[in-house]
């Protein structure tokens, strides 16, 4: 585990530097990235090899699982959560050296839990089966009872990450800071209405899962979708701080105030379109 310095940036551009351009401040970037908590770096590059097999599969293999390819799903966690633990990574190297202990458990347990949840993901659509909110036979009540223990050890672990981002100030502008200590919390409430997925053992309300959908992304365009405000919770994890350092960078008299700003404007806009699906109304209907 190793925290982000002017030397580690450096270090990383001199190795990409005769890559031709554009490509070398994305390899520049991915480099950091991976110096900054190799622990979340490897699963996190795990997940784009996985996203490879699963764009390779979906012109060989026509089964259908709710109403898209067998492997849609699988392809949408693998980029899911190489962003999410890349950006945790990310975060977690801007906390003091004091808190490295903290970071390396939080990042050991995140890894885990984040591997099992894919490999879960991926047995099922191999099986050609749905992952989630499947009890119909011994297995798979199994590995959707695991994937939900590593759920809950994942959220348990963030909780704890917040406490760390709150008591010990992460480096950065005040407003990235804030913007850190904010997406973190607005990723738990993304968490906290996931928890109504399971708890319904479905993910659209009014019709059963499955139907018409947008493309790609596949939330139902028929009923209420809990999976967008779950989808728009779980990326303010993203979006919130990146809002802190934008603010920061370019705005700093009004940086504080613009971060709470948005941050309170994104959680009422997840939570209305939370409070919609739960009516059983479709963000976008056609």
């Amino acid at each position: 585990m190793k925290t982000l310095t002017f030397s580690t940036v450096s270090s990383a551009s001199a190795q990409v530097q005769s890559w031709p351009a554009p490509f070398a401040q994305l390899g520049s970037w991915l480099v950091v990235l991976h110096r900054c908590n190799p622990v979340l770096s490897w699963p996190a590059w795990l997940h784009v090899a996985l996203l490879v097999v699963a764009l390779l599969a979906m012109p060989f293999d026509d089964r259908v699982i709710t109403g898209t390819n067998a492997w849609i799903k699988p392809a949408k966690f693998a980029i899911s959560g190489a962003i999410y633990l890349w950006t945790l990574g990310w975060l977690l190297a801007d906390l003091p050296a004091a808190t490295q202990r903290a970071v390396r458990r939080i990042s050991w347990g995140v890894a885990t839990a984040l591997m099992v949840e894919i490999a879960a993901i991926y047995v099922q659509a191999v099986r050609g089966t749905t992952s989630h909110y499947n009890i119909s036979s011994p297995l798979n009540a199994l590995l959707f009872g695991l994937m939900g223990i590593f759920i809950m050890l994942n959220t348990a672990l963030i909780i704890w990450t917040l406490f760390l981002v709150w008591r010990h100030r992460p480096h950065g502008s005040v407003a990235y800071v804030w913007g850190v200590r904010l997406g973190v919390l607005l990723f738990l409430v993304g968490s906290a209405m996931g928890g109504m997925m399971i708890h319904q053992n479905a993910h659209t309300v009014g019709t059963p899962d499955g139907g018409p959908g947008l493309l790609g992304l596949g939330w139902s365009t028929r009923a209420g979708d809990l999976r967008i405000a779950h989808f728009l919770g779980l990326h303010a994890l993203q979006l919130v701080p990146l809002a802190g350092w934008l603010l920061g960078r370019y705005l700093p008299r009004r940086a504080v105030a613009g971060t709470w700003l948005f941050a309170l404007t994104y959680a009422a806009l997840t939570g209305f379109i939370f409070w919609e699906a739960l009516q059983g109304i479709p963000l976008w209907a056609r």
